[in-house]
Order: structure tokens, then sequence, then C-alpha cells
């Protein structure tokens, strides 16, 4: 009889404490105080590929109450560089970090040292673990749908039949994963549809040095650019008549890239929603911090067929907004 009493006791203790816990989140979440700070750790964190992105970390730090840093950066980091920047930011006192994962790396060994109570968020591509991946929340967009939808849009655009066109494909860095879901959803369309790849151009410069790159290739009836700064270099070229005229189709998401679009350099385009890529991250982020329950989630985020003559529609301007923000 002694026992079960004590158990009841200690029951409903833990409830008790449950409860408090419970009411004292709630209330601190009333009286919106501050809930903590999140850093992001992107690669070329200035690029315009990112305007969309920021602004919707932006957002949601407003909207949960939460400070956001973004780390400066410039170009790729390596895998040595994002492990001090992601230490430094804990050292800062960030309670939470979004990372853009260095290609290749071994990010369980990167993390070995973040305190448990720090929640980690990918974005844009999972972490590798051996021949797997690791078991890290991500927010992303699903990069083999976008390669496929890409090239869905050429095979329309020519009534189904691409036997007998060539390609060149371009992009920014193979490594990304992203980049490589693209390239295999893309190909899954277009190589069943008979088109030929003549060549695949990737690693490319910063500056004048993609476009020449370009221009340097054999003759292809179609430029296949798969990142932001690929349709902006196909586009650059484009503008100057030297790619021999090849139609661009490609993947981006800036006002850049929608500018190539609109004075017809590139003929379409699919955008990833990066906007929403930043405020389910820091979202997940600033949840976690708020709740004993709450775990940081997978998110994978929507994206957007742009053509010049539904670029300014109704459906789209919200969309276009996110980019010059």
């Amino acid at each position: 009889m002694k026992n079960s009493k004590k158990v009841f006791v200690l029951i409903e203790v833990v409830m008790g404490v449950m409860v408090i816990l419970v009411a004292a989140a709630m209330l601190r979440e009333k009286n919106g105080e501050e809930r903590g700070k999140v850093s992001v750790i992107i690669h070329n964190s200035e690029d315009s590929q990112w305007v969309s992105f920021k602004y919707g970390l932006r957002m949601a730090a407003q909207d949960h109450q939460t400070e956001v840093f973004v780390v400066s950066t410039d170009g790729i980091l390596s895998e040595e560089e994002e492990k001090e920047a992601i230490d430094r930011e804990i050292q800062n006192g960030a309670d939470a970090v979004i990372v853009q994962p260095v290609p290749g790396a071994d990010m369980k060994k990167m993390l070995k040292n973040v305190p448990q109570k720090v929640s980690v968020i990918l974005v844009e591509s999972q972490a590798t673990e051996g021949e797997g991946t690791l078991d890290l929340p991500t927010v992303k967009p699903d990069n083999f749908a976008i390669g496929k939808a890409l090239g869905e849009e050429l095979v329309k655009d020519y009534n189904g039949n691409l036997k007998g066109k060539t390609l060149g494909i371009i992009s920014e860095n193979r490594a990304f994963e992203a980049v490589e879901d693209r390239e295999e959803g893309f190909r899954s369309v277009a190589d069943a549809m008979g088109a030929r790849t003549v060549w695949d151009l990737s690693d490319l410069e910063r500056g004048e040095g993609a476009e020449h790159a370009i221009e340097r290739q054999e003759k292809v009836d179609f430029v296949i650019a798969l990142d932001n700064y690929s349709v902006i270099s196909a586009g650059k070229a484009a503008a100057k008549n030297n790619l021999h005229g090849a139609l661009v189709y490609g993947i981006g998401n800036s006002t850049e890239a929608i500018y190539y679009l609109d004075t017809g350099r590139a003929r379409s385009l699919v955008v990833p929603d990066e906007f929403n890529v930043g405020y389910q991250s820091f979202t997940e982020a600033a949840e976690s911090l708020g709740s004993i329950f709450k775990k940081p989630e997978n998110r994978t985020v929507s994206f957007t067929v742009l053509w010049r003559d539904n670029l300014f529609s109704r459906e789209n301007q919200e969309f276009l907004f996110t980019m010059s923000q």
C-alpha cells in the first residue's frame, strides 16, 4: 500500500512539473519575450540568389520575435571554414544554427562538439554520411522535381519531340547535391525524348570567365542552366549574341535571372521558392527554442514555372516581390 502511495505521489509531482513548464512556455510566448538568436551560414551570402531566402528569414524572425544573424561569406566555404563559422556563432550566443552544408563534408564530425541544446537545421541539401544521408532536419526544394519540370517545359515547347536536338548543360558547381538532383531530374525527361547532350560544363568562374567558357563551347540547340548563376552567365552571353543561336532554359531565383527571361534571353525559368526555404527553416529553429516538446522537422518547399508571357500575371506578383526585398 505504501509503495502504491509513493508511486501516486511521484506521478502527481511529475505532472505538476509538466503543467508548470507548459504554463511558463505559454506565458513566455504570450508576453512576446525574446526567445533567442538564430545564426545562418550559407555560401556566398551576398549573392543575389539569396535575396528571397533572407527576406523569408527576416519575416520569420519578426513573427517569432527572435533575432536572426546571417554570417557574411565570400564564395564557397571549405569544410574547415564552415566548422569554424558554426563554432564561432555558438560561442557568440547562437541558440540555433541554419547551415548550407559544404559538398561532401563530414557533417557528423563537424557537429560533434555542438551542444545538444543548440538546434542545427540544414538548408538546400542534406548532409551525407557514407553512402547514405545524415539524419538532420533539412529544408529544401525538391530538386529532382525542379529538374524534371524544366525538362517537361522544354519538351512541351517542342511538342513532345526532342529527337536530334542537342544540349549544353551548365552549373556553377556540380558538387552540390541540389545541382546533381536537378540534372538527374532534367535528364530523366530530356534523354527519354531523344535529346543529346554535347557538353556539360561546371565549376564556372565568377565574372566574365563564365561567359567566355560558355561561348567557347560547341554549338547546340539549347543551353540548360541548372542554377541561378548559370542562368545569369548564359543570359549575358545570349545578350551579346554569343550562344550561336542556342535557347536558354534554366533554374534561377533572382531579379537578374528574371530580367533575362523578361528580355527574351532566357526562354523559360523554373524558380524554387527560396522565400519559404528561409521562412520554414527559421520557423523550425525558433519553435524548437520556445518548446521542450518541439523538434525541428524536414520541410520541402514548392517551385514555380515562369514564361515571358506569364511573368507578370497576378498569381506571380507575390512570388516576384520576394526577390526584390
